[in-house]
């Protein structure tokens, strides 16, 4: 007998379990549809959500949608529930919570309380219920403000993660990437680069050359290179000068399997990371990236829908304080999000949920060159996200990765944000900025100085 009933006009649909109601309650999108989870139609799909709607958050704590025994995330989101946290909105449903957080009894302090008592299955569920404006709106009452070097996420403030990448980790091109982008104001959130090659020597060597840079100009910021967890632990081991630790995870354990991973390797990390003792505005220090359909996408979603197994990772991430997290959101290509709408929408969905989370989040706003997607769609995307708080997003030259493929945002298109939207960057980082003369400040507005200092001038001329 069907768990879930809702009719439209004529028309009575059924939904058997929680987790068909929730994939089909799920906005269109072609990974849904590959897995076989998606809504038939646009009126299943409104009965899915208007049966979504009615179902009492209680009912998340009652039932997982992947079973506890099979699984550490699983696991990991029933254990470290907090009940107190939960209990000022324990007795709404799905609907009822989205009315809440719409309205002004949801502010900054009572959502950062609440973080603890959701599960991502229900962030998830709301989310499903939401329009653009809706996931908007909530997402710019919260804030969640991690430190290391620099603080991130502070209202009024929009930080980018240079991304230097080469496609043979040439020192020189990834020396004059860093320059240009620090030259447009980018770099708050990381200097972080995608490495070509894996070798733990390579890995080794670039960290050494990026903490060079760090430590020669005095710069505020950290320094990743996306290698294996466990690769940043050797080089850790061998004494290597390294901020931030980075790891690609997903929301079940067989697909962080997948990567090679599991909770008590990041725990390694993790630990190996603090042992440093790096940071000065903090000891947040976990970079990690995530992206809809990856479990799909390693034959590891058990049957539930692309979205929610996202938001799991989210569960994931904050179990581990970190620094950053940023959801790679149209890089895995058009059999998961298959135009610039779905990307759009996914975005702004993984923003809200991971953020309702209590999750530093940022956005690799980005698509695939086979994607029907196009840099306006991009330009949308980055806007919307702007208005909703967006912790960081990426800057790269000219928005296209030579090394990886694939297009992105760049240098100008964060200060068109910035300007657009009266953002800045992070403090620690500003006052950089204006120190040596890249950025002045006149008349409330912020301009390009002409007096860069010497170090900059010569390094200039280098590689000119």
């Amino acid at each position: 007998m069907a768990r879930y009933v809702h009719s439209i006009g004529h028309l009575l649909y059924r939904f058997d379990s929680l987790k068909e109601v929730m994939a089909k309650a799920s906005p269109a999108r072609s990974g849904d549809v590959l897995a076989g989870v998606a809504a038939g139609n646009d009126g299943e799909r409104v009965a899915a959500q208007m049966a979504l709607a009615d179902i009492p958050l209680r009912e998340f704590l009652n039932e997982a949608l992947i079973p506890y025994e099979d699984d550490e995330v699983t696991r990991l989101i029933v254990d470290s529930h907090d009940a107190e946290a939960f209990a000022p909105v324990g007795h709404l449903t799905v609907g009822g919570l989205r009315d809440w957080l719409l309205s002004e009894a949801a502010d900054e302090h009572s959502l950062r309380a609440l973080a603890p008592g959701l599960t991502p299955e229900m962030a998830a569920a709301v989310s499903k219920i939401m329009r653009v404006q809706d996931l908007v709106l909530v997402a710019q009452k919260i804030r969640v403000v991690t430190a290391f070097r620099g603080t991130m996420g502070l209202r009024g403030r929009l930080s980018t993660r240079l991304q230097p990448n080469h496609p043979t980790d040439e020192p020189a091109g990834i020396a004059a990437s860093i320059l240009d982008g620090l030259l447009y104001g980018n770099g708050d959130a990381m200097i972080g680069i995608n490495p070509a090659t894996d070798s733990t020597a390579s890995i080794c060597a670039l960290l050494e050359m990026l903490d060079a840079v760090i430590e020669r100009y005095q710069i505020p910021t950290q320094a990743c290179v996306l290698t294996h967890v466990t690769t940043s632990i050797e080089a850790i081991n061998r004494g290597v000068p390294l901020d931030l630790v980075f790891q690609s995870i997903a929301g079940t354990e067989a697909a962080n399997a997948s990567f090679g991973v599991n909770l008590n390797v990041l725990q390694e990390g993790y630990e190996a990371g603090l042992s440093l003792k790096r940071g000065t505005a903090g000891q947040n220090l976990m970079y990690f990236e995530t992206g809809q359909g990856s479990a799909l996408s390693a034959n590891a979603h058990h049957g539930v829908d692309q979205q929610t197994c996202e938001t799991r990772a989210y569960a994931v991430a904050r179990h581990f304080k970190p620094f950053l997290v940023n959801t790679v959101v149209g890089f895995i290509g058009p059999e998961y999000l298959y135009n610039g709408k779905q990307i759009i929408r996914a975005g702004l969905e993984d923003h809200f949920c991971g953020k309702l989370l209590g999750v530093p989040m940022g956005c690799d706003i980005c698509y695939t060159n086979h994607a029907e997607a196009d840099q306006d769609d991009m330009d949308t995307l980055l806007t919307l996200l702007g208005v909703a708080g967006i912790n960081f997003i990426m800057g790269i030259p000219g928005s296209d990765d030579i090394m990886l493929n694939y297009q992105t945002t760049s240098f100008h298109d964060a200060l068109y944000a910035r300007q657009t939207l009266g953002l800045r960057p992070g403090p620690e980082f500003e006052a950089w900025l204006e120190r040596t003369g890249i950025f002045t400040q006149a008349d409330g507005r912020v301009r390009f100085g002409d007096n860069l200092p010497p170090a900059f001038r010569q390094a200039l001329a280098q590689l000119a």
